[in-house]
């Protein structure tokens, strides 16, 4: 894992959040060329602007890092879910879940 691996996938989320880099830029309260910075190799945030980083994509420092399985903005958001549940609450959405997949079969 290199420095362009953080500039390609800081790309790629930021586009998977249909953001341009000003916005994001402006939003993490930046000028307006911040990201694109990053992006194109100039600059490497600093590890609290990382982390602010990563706060903005709604994703954990380890999901950014994760390079076996991409999980997708929808899938972030179902796991942010997940989190706030009992594991009784959890069972059942399993056995929801099983339930759809075998009607699609």
């Amino acid at each position: 894992m290199d420095e362009q691996f953080i500039r390609d996938r800081l790309s790629k989320l930021r586009e998977q959040k249909q953001v341009s880099e000003r916005k994001m830029s402006l939003d993490l309260g930046h000028s307006t060329s911040y990201i694109r910075s990053i992006t194109s190799g100039r600059a490497l945030p600093s590890m609290s602007e990382f982390l602010y980083i990563c706060e903005y994509l709604g994703i954990t420092p380890r999901e950014f890092f994760n390079e076996e399985k991409e999980t997708s903005l929808i899938e972030q958001e179902a796991i942010g879910y997940i989190h706030s549940m009992s594991e009784q609450e959890i069972q059942a959405m399993i056995e929801f879940i099983k339930k759809l997949r075998n009607a699609e079969q």
